[in-house]
């Protein structure tokens, strides 16, 4: 089993010089400033994005890297603080440019840049771009989240998971561009750890190669993402504090902890993140909310940082382990579990959208009398899934719609109000989303154990792709989108399956 490092989180900013990694991350930066920057080719070359955004705002993001993949981890930067300028209009050719401003790239940060921008207009599309010295980045395109209180007539928007580095091309980012979508919401596995990825410069190496897709850059220069990690950003099945029981950061306290602030930090500096993400060393509030006008409410959550341990290791599936039913087993952790909870309570929205990682609904992989399920997905933590399925049946929110992704493969869900109990009620709808590029090698595993769902209502393990998700007032439709192959460069997605959750009617129907 996996062991804990032993060393608290607080401890471990004490023994890693937390104030000063702290204060960098906060902005003071003793690094000189570069007064007349020059560079040995565009620095853009990671792309731009924009993300998380707000009726009248959203954060935009770069990170100057001129030579992305220099072995120090710093793209090829000198050590010195960079202006870099902005600039947020209505055209594509910036024929009107309604704000502007410039923000530090500092080399604490790999000179990234995360430009909270405030001041627009709700549902609204806008263009930006960066400029630093002579040197002008791609202009990106993004859009507003709809006004408070008001009625949209709808909201789409694409799910993704799961992209495995497969030399550059993705698929399903590639004809994901060429839709019209609102937000695009990843639900983790944005990079791929490698098991000698321990560093800093491991970490933010790692990214840039994955940032350096052509098809992952149209993407984000196209749609703002709403973005929270799984386990493959840190590393593999990793819970809180603890690491694989093969992995050597498991044998040294503190050491697992170092690695868990290196892959934050380095998921900070590549991702259009705001200022409450930023992490603290292996701290990192990712949980949050993203209001859709009256129409929808996204309540996003991390349930890596804070969960018990698993209990079993065995893949896909296992025996039930008896302590899955231990009440001080979390999935969630208590603050997280209360802010989700009281989110739901109070939400006026008519859809409550719960983007999180691994499948909550049970799925059992053995046709036959036995119970097998995997431990790392919600399985693995039932009185955590019965809690938050105990809240919904009594507190009623509206309308709540699980997304889920980790698993390679493409379900709808029925999630019920207690799986041990196969006739129970349904009470809300989870739409696993197929990985952009992660292969399947349990696939047929999934095919055996179908019969044993009868709450599965689709299931394509053998596909790669995204889902393209349409909110109105009436109804939420998924339409599984799937390409002939991760890395095919010129061949359209095609819809596989829809399915509609019609309002006030939890169970998703086939199209």
């Amino acid at each position: 089993m996996p062991r804990s490092t032993g060393t608290s989180r607080r401890s471990f900013l004490a023994l890693t010089g937390g104030a000063a990694a702290t204060a960098a991350i906060y902005g003071f930066s003793a690094a000189p400033a570069w007064a007349e920057p020059r560079f040995p080719r565009n620095p853009f070359t990671l792309g731009i994005a924009s993300g998380d955004p707000t009726p009248d705002g959203v954060v935009l993001w770069t990170r100057l890297a001129p030579e992305p993949q220099a072995a120090d981890g710093l793209g090829g930067m000198p050590p010195y603080q960079v202006q870099v300028l902005w600039q947020v209009a209505t055209d594509p050719d910036f024929r009107t440019v309604v704000k502007a401003g410039a923000e530090t790239a500092a080399p604490e940060l790999a000179h990234s840049v995360h430009a909270e921008v405030t001041g627009l207009n709700p549902s609204s599309d806008y263009w930006f771009r960066f400029r630093v010295g002579s040197e002008e980045s791609p202009v990106g395109h993004t859009r507003t989240a709809p006004a408070m209180g008001s009625d949209p007539g709808k909201v789409t928007f694409g799910l993704a998971s799961c992209q495995s580095w497969a030399g550059g091309r993705y698929a399903a980012y590639r004809t994901m561009a060429q839709e019209d979508l609102d937000l695009v919401v990843h639900v983790g596995d944005y990079t791929y750890e490698g098991r000698s990825h321990e560093t800093l410069a491991d970490f933010r190496n790692n990214h840039a190669k994955y940032k350096s897709s052509p098809d992952l850059q149209a993407a984000h220069a196209r749609f703002p993402f709403v973005v929270t990690f799984d386990d493959h950003e840190v590393e593999n099945n990793w819970a809180d504090g603890i690491s694989q029981p093969d992995n050597e950061a498991s044998n040294e306290p503190g050491r697992f902890l170092q690695l868990r602030a290196n892959a934050f930090q380095a998921y900070y500096e590549h991702l259009p993140l705001r200022r409450p993400q930023r992490p603290t060393g292996p701290d990192m509030v990712l949980y949050r909310g993203l209001e859709y006008g009256n129409l929808a409410r996204f309540h996003v959550l991390d349930t890596r940082q804070y969960r018990s341990d698993q209990l079993t290791e065995n893949f896909p599936g296992g025996p039930q382990h008896p302590d899955v039913y231990d009440p001080s087993r979390t999935l969630m952790g208590d603050a997280q579990e209360q802010w989700l909870f009281n989110g739901l309570a109070s939400s006026t929205a008519g859809w409550n959208i719960i983007a999180q990682q691994t499948m909550m609904a049970q799925y059992d992989y053995d046709p036959g009398e036995t119970l097998s399920v995997n431990h790392d997905q919600w399985d693995g933590y039932v009185v955590s899934r019965n809690r938050l399925t105990n809240f919904i049946n009594q507190q009623s929110p509206a309308n709540p719609v699980i997304l889920s992704g980790d698993w390679h493969a493409a379900f709808v869900n029925d999630v019920l109000l207690d799986h041990a109990d196969p006739a129970s009620k349904v009470v809300t709808t989870e739409f696993v989303g197929t990985s952009i590029s992660s292969g399947c090698g349990w696939a047929q595993a999934i095919k055996n154990g179908l019969p044993a769902n009868p709450h599965t209502r689709y299931i394509n393990p053998d596909q790669r792709g995204w889902t393209r998700c349409t909110v109105t007032a009436e109804e939420f439709r998924s339409d599984y989108l799937v390409v002939p192959s991760a890395a095919d460069t010129t061949s359209p997605a095609v819809v596989d399956a829809s399915f509609i959750v019609k309002t006030g009617r939890p169970g998703a129907v086939r199209v």
